[in-house]
């Protein structure tokens, strides 16, 4: 089974006492925050599942940088799946070269992570699906949906657009609380998130 999510920012202290980008003040530290994403991300996903990882893994001002490379392959060493890893803002080109030389194995023995620079296009439910870290404006378009992170607690206001974040209020057209944070969501989920994003789009227009 197919899983998608984004923007865990693993580490990010400074987003729990925020007041307006990406509020996470249910967590007292970061170490609560990490380890509640991992149990929700573990609950949901089978070790023989695939995770979509729309960018922004984890962030953490450290020095050396080295550490959070480790810290970072060490958390993801801890989530279950096949983890799909597209490059965020914040994920740079040298986590990506040191996650793969430290290359872990699922639980089937294949590599644990795939790595894109840009983005990965898809098929399901009859949508062609383009996986970005940054919404893409599609236009008039009929069947084709961008699942994007990048812009956390904001959704964008077009039907095609959808917040597959941890902080993402396009998450609020399923059932309350159905979403534990930090879960990513199933493709059946973002088929019910895609079906009530265009009701509410034609009830506006």
């Amino acid at each position: 089974m197919n899983f998608y999510t984004a923007d865990t920012h693993f580490y990010h202290d400074s987003l729990l006492t925020s007041q307006v980008f990406s509020p996470r003040p249910q967590f007292l530290t970061v170490a609560d925050m990490n380890e509640t994403i991992i149990s929700h991300w573990n609950a949901k996903v089978k070790p023989n599942d695939t995770v979509y990882h729309l960018g922004d893994i984890a962030m953490k001002y450290t020095k050396p940088a080295s550490l959070i490379k480790a810290q970072t392959l060490d958390i993801l060493s801890h989530l279950n799946g096949h983890i799909v890893l597209i490059k965020g803002n914040h994920d740079s080109s040298a986590l990506f070269k040191y996650l793969a030389q430290q290359q872990l194995n699922s639980q089937n023995g294949q590599p644990k992570f795939d790595f894109h620079e840009v983005g990965v296009r898809l098929k399901f439910d009859h949508h062609e699906v383009f996986l970005t870290h940054y919404p893409m404006m599609l236009g008039l378009t009929k069947n084709q949906i961008n699942l994007h992170g990048h812009i956390h607690n904001y959704s964008v206001h077009a039907k095609e657009n959808i917040n597959v974040g941890v902080d993402s209020p396009d998450i609020d057209y399923l059932p309350s609380n159905s979403v534990p944070f930090g879960a990513p969501l199933s493709e059946n989920e973002l088929i019910a998130i895609i079906a009530g994003k265009k009701r509410d789009y034609l009830q506006r227009v």
